[in-house]
């Protein structure tokens, strides 16, 4: 059963997303002035350090407000993100018996096989290279922007309900972030290069948190990892964690997995790695899995 959120504010999260918005005026300003490079650097870890915190905010954190913790993540850092579609995809994601579907689930990075063989020859190979770590890095924010924009143009096209209102909000949340980078010392162009770097950073996390098996219980990883990408992921490593408990607040994950690992690793059933280290060793430049759902159509 999953924890109810807290009744207090958390000071911990409220903490980081102060951090997280000095780290990004810093970036963007006094850092840029001295080395351009560094800024766009430290822009895009404070990029993927907001998005962090916004998957926090949606699930009912810091406050129990939900109108304010959506005031702490209004300002539109990631540029082609609105706060509202992402809320309502991820919550959807969470229905676990959908996830990995290449339909129902909005976060699934496979493709329906049929769909696949009528891909062109071009579209497959870009996807191929897109599927190990490497490729997901380097070409992952271009791709998994085309397809979403591509997938929100036509919700907007239908009128499906809350996407105008959530990319009309997002319009707005850009005003302000314009409105600083016309005043800051960051060139438009260099806060396109820290937000590509900031998405990229992501999908070092998106990139095997869930797999194609028979049991939904066990299609969601343990990446066992406490070094400065679990912070940066918020200890989102610890997915299938979240998945169970996702009212926990980031900072309360490692020690719910340290109570009882062999719990969480039973009903993975075993889909678990020590570090992000050994995930770039063996992924690098090696798919984990193929682009068509292997398991396509599940049997449930």
């Amino acid at each position: 059963m999953s924890a109810v959120v807290p009744h207090r504010a958390e000071w911990r999260t409220l903490l980081m997303i102060l951090v997280t918005y000095a780290l990004w005026g810093l970036g963007t300003t006094l850092i840029t002035r001295w080395s351009p490079l560094a800024g766009v650097l430290l822009t895009g870890v404070a990029v993927a350090q907001f998005s962090s915190l916004q998957h926090e905010v949606l699930h009912g954190h810091p406050f129990r407000s939900r109108f304010w913790n959506e005031v702490l993540a209004f300002p539109a850092l990631t540029l082609t993100v609105p706060y509202g579609r992402f809320r309502d995809t991820h919550l959807a994601h969470h229905h676990d018996p959908i996830l990995t579907d290449p339909y129902d689930d909005p976060e699934s990075n496979y493709f329906d096989p049929a769909v696949w063989a009528g891909l062109p020859g071009w579209a497959r190979s870009v996807l191929r290279m897109n599927n190990t770590l490497l490729g997901r890095i380097v070409l992952g924010p271009l791709v998994g922007n085309l397809l979403w924009l591509r997938t929100e143009a036509r919700l907007l096209a239908v009128g499906a309900p809350g996407v105008r209102r959530d990319w009309a909000l997002h319009l707005a949340g850009l005003g302000p972030v314009v409105a600083w980078l016309w005043w800051a010392e960051m060139e438009a162009w260099a806060y396109i290069a820290a937000a590509y770097i900031g998405q990229a950073l992501l999908k070092v996390r998106t990139f095997l948190e869930h797999r194609a098996h028979e049991a939904a219980r066990a299609r969601t990883v343990i990446i066992e990892d406490r070094g400065p990408l679990a912070l940066l992921f918020l200890n989102n490593n610890l997915h299938v964690v979240h998945h169970m408990h996702p009212n926990v607040p980031w900072y309360e994950l490692p020690a719910l997995y340290r109570r009882n690992p062999e719990h969480y690793r039973r009903r993975n059933e075993g889909y678990v790695y020590r570090s992000y280290a050994e995930i770039f060793r063996r992924y690098l430049l090696q798919a984990k899995d193929p682009v068509p759902h292997p398991l396509w159509p599940f049997r449930q």
